[in-house]
Formats: structure tokens, C-alpha cells, sequence
């Protein structure tokens, strides 16, 4: 029996936003562990400071609650399950099931003792759908697959072989409940053709269902490079034979972001103080569906652990860009050139702002000059780090710039605040 998996993170957002007067969305990519959030941990923690009866979970995708799909009936139903005016928890799953479900979460807003938190599938319920449907009444709290932290909560092994197997078949959790790699491989696999692909294909009504797959796999092999859609379109001519537009390229793109399969990076130019609308990077949200993408062929370990760090920078609410520092050098002949070194993530919080250089070896020195000479070259004063592929504590070299190990970052929270 697996063992339960800590998600505090979360459920420390759903605590907060208790009283907002807005309608709590969990969104995420499917089988991420939304569901289990509301219905096991979320609700056993109402039930400690609550009584039952005021605490009212309907799941929408069971034969016994079809009739709530139809809206009047459901708000009739919920009414008559509010027998007084202390405060009532609304927990509803699988939100999407109803036809124009936003005026009906909306008319709980204009109750006083009623909270409002839904989960619904990523194929109809988006993060662009709340900001646009909602206006402006829906919190969005986004679920990611599990954090390495998370992993290793129910993970049974030391973190050594729990990063191995984290970095290869990713933190979708029910990968946690097969005893063997041909079990979880062939999970992931499964999950992304009949579940993610088949989402994106009944969202959007796409008809070139092969050149779709293709770029699904030139994205994933190219994990962290940096592309855009008129490469891509070249990518296509020159080597599948195959005409497809970069709008069509494009728009195919936001359908996989849109769908949570892949998180787009800016890249920013750090001198300049400004963004640079092309070339940018796709990152996988769970690297497990990145490489079953690929048959597991390319467990490229460089790779997969910025894929990591990317997604735990945005888990702890940072905005990521990929960075870029131009500098301006004389050779020994005085020739002047602009070079451009890239700082692999730019992460902004509030007023806050650290680099971060994803390493995964450090072979010499020669490796280390190259990964530092972005950051030495960084005039600002603000946080430096890079992360390598060990066990190392952070250490500070004479230039202030930290280094430590991928384990101690993804293990304690507050690793880039010390």
C-alpha cells in the first residue's frame, strides 16, 4: 500500500484563501493529484475544525449525481442543505461535467456562509478560462505534479534512488504505486496518448493529428533549447518532409501550454532590462511524460535536472525567464565584440530577484569558468546560484556566488532564501 503523500503546499492555500469571497479553482494537468487534494486532504482538514454537516463534497463524474449536472437543479440541491447561517464548505469535483457552470458558482458568491472550492479537467477547465469566464471572482491555486520534497514523502528508498526514479518517470503520484519500471513507463505512456492527446485533439477540433504528434515529439527532444515556431516550421521542411505553417505551429503550441503538457520561458536580456519576444524554451510540467513521450530513449541527465529546476522555481511562485548578459570585451589585439552569456533562469518574486545556473557536473575548471562568466558579469546585486548535480551544502566563492547541490535545493523549501 502506498504510502500518503504530503501536499502542504497546497493545502496551505486552500487554508488561507478560506474567506476571500472568491470561487477557490484547483487547476492542473490530469492526474496530478487534484482530486485527491480536495476530497482526502483538504477535506479531512475541514473536518477537524468543522461539523460534517457543513461540509458538502459533490463529485460530478458519478452515475448518482447526474441530475446535478443541470444547474437550477444543482443550486436547489444546494440549498436545501443549508439549514442554518454558520459557514458551509462547498467542495465540488470534476466542476467542467456541468453545462455553463460560472453563473452557478457565481450565485454562491452573493452567500454569505458558503465557500466555494472546485477541481475540474484541464480539457475545459483552464487557467485563461478562469481569468476570462470568472471575471476576476476566481482564485486559481495550480496544482503541479509532485515537488522531489513531495516525492520522497511517499517514496520508499533513499533520495539517491528516489531522484533516479523521480528524474526518469516524473511525479504524476500514482507512479508511486507500481512496483516496476515497465509498470511505470507503461502508465505514462498510456496516460499521454488516451488522456492528454486525446484532450487536446476534442478541445480543439484538430484534424492533423500526425503533425501535431510530431512537433509533440521535436518539443520533447528539445527540452531547454531555445526555439520558435518559424524554426520549428524550417525543422518540419528540412526534416520530416512536412509543409506546416508557423501560425499552425504556434497555435498547436498553446494548445499543449494550454492543456499544462508544457510551460513556455521568455528570455530576457538583463542589461538591457528588457524582454526578447524570440527565441524562447518549452519545459516539460512533469518530465515522466517527457521522456514516455520518447519511449524513454532520451534521458538526456543535464536535460531532465533543469526541466526539474525549472518546475520547482515556478512551484515556489516565481516568475522564470530565460536570461541572457551581452558584454562588451577588447581582445588582446583590441578588437571589441559583444558576446552573450546565458544565465539559464531569471526568477522574480514580488521585489525580489536571484540567477540561477542548472549544472548537472562541474567536470573542471574549465566547465566552471563557463557557467560562472554569466553571473561575474551580472552588475546588479542580487542573488547568484548555481545548482550541480551532488549532495553539496551551499558554499559562497569570492564573487558571492552560491553553489550547491540539486538535492539540498529540491529537499528544504527555503534553499535560495539562505
Amino acid at each position: 500500500m502506498m504510502k500518503e503523500i504530503k501536499r502542504d503546499f497546497y493545502l496551505n492555500q486552500l487554508i488561507k484563501k478560506d474567506g476571500n469571497g472568491q470561487i477557490k479553482v484547483i487547476t492542473g494537468i490530469r492526474r496530478c493529484g487534484k482530486s485527491y487534494l480536495l476530497k482526502k486532504i483538504f477535506y479531512k482538514y475541514l473536518l477537524e475544525h468543522n461539523d460534517q454537516d457543513h461540509i458538502i463534497y459533490i463529485p460530478l463524474d458519478i452515475k448518482e449525481n447526474e441530475s446535478l449536472l443541470d444547474g437550477n437543479k444543482f443550486i436547489e440541491y444546494i440549498r436545501t442543505l443549508i439549514k442554518d447561517n454558520k459557514k458551509y464548505y462547498l467542495l465540488i469535483d470534476e466542476i467542467q461535467k456541468m453545462d455553463d457552470f460560472v453563473p452557478v458558482l457565481n450565485t454562491f458568491l452573493y452567500e454569505d456562509n458558503i465557500e466555494v472550492y472546485v477541481t475540474g479537467s484541464n480539457a475545459k477547465l483552464l487557467s485563461k478560462d478562469i481569468v476570462t469566464e470568472f471575471r476576476g471572482r476566481g482564485d486559481e491555486i495550480h496544482v503541479y505534479p509532485l515537488s522531489f520534497s513531495e516525492y520522497m514523502s511517499a517514496f520508499d528508498g533513499d533520495q539517491y534512488e528516489g531522484y533516479e526514479q523521480y528524474s526518469i518517470y516524473g511525479g504524476l503520484p500514482y507512479t508511486l504505486s507500481f512496483d516496476s519500471d515497465t509498470e511505470r513507463s507503461n502508465y505514462l505512456k498510456n496516460l499521454f496518448d488516451e488522456t492528454y492527446i486525446r484532450d487536446i485533439l476534442e478541445k480543439n477540433n484538430i484534424n492533423n493529428i500526425d503533425e501535431l504528434n510530431e512537433l509533440l515529439n521535436i518539443i520533447s527532444s528539445g527540452i531547454g533549447s531555445l526555439t520558435n515556431p518559424f524554426n520549428l516550421q524550417n525543422t518540419f521542411k528540412s526534416e520530416k518532409n512536412i509543409t506546416l505553417s508557423d501560425k499552425t505551429i504556434s497555435k498547436y503550441l498553446d494548445y499543449f501550454e494550454d492543456a499544462f503538457l508544457i510551460n513556455k520561458a521568455q528570455r530576457y536580456d538583463i542589461r538591457g532590462k528588457k524582454y526578447i519576444n524570440t527565441p524562447f524554451k518549452y519545459y516539460f510540467e512533469d518530465v515522466g511524460l517527457r521522456n514516455a513521450r520518447l519511449n524513454f530513449r532520451q534521458v538526456d541527465k543535464g536535460h531532465i535536472m533543469e526541466n526539474i529546476i525549472y518546475n520547482e522555481l515556478l512551484r515556489r511562485g516565481f516568475n522564470v525567464d530565460v536570461g541572457i548578459v551581452e558584454v562588451n570585451q577588447k581582445d588582446e589585439k583590441g578588437r571589441r565584440s559583444n558576446p552573450q552569456y546565458e544565465v539559464d533562469f531569471v526568477c522574480n518574486q514580488g521585489n525580489k530577484r536571484i540567477y540561477v545556473q542548472s549544472s548537472y557536473e562541474l567536470k573542471d575548471e574549465v566547465k566552471e569558468m563557463q557557467e560562472r562568466k554569466s553571473l561575474v558579469n551580472i552588475e546588479d546585486s542580487f542573488k547568484k546560484v548555481i545548482i550541480v548535480g551532488d549532495v553539496s551544502k551551499p558554499r559562497m566563492d569570492d564573487n558571492g556566488i552560491i553553489t550547491m547541490g540539486i538535492y539540498y535545493f529540491l529537499l528544504n523549501e527555503d534553499s535560495l532564501n539562505q
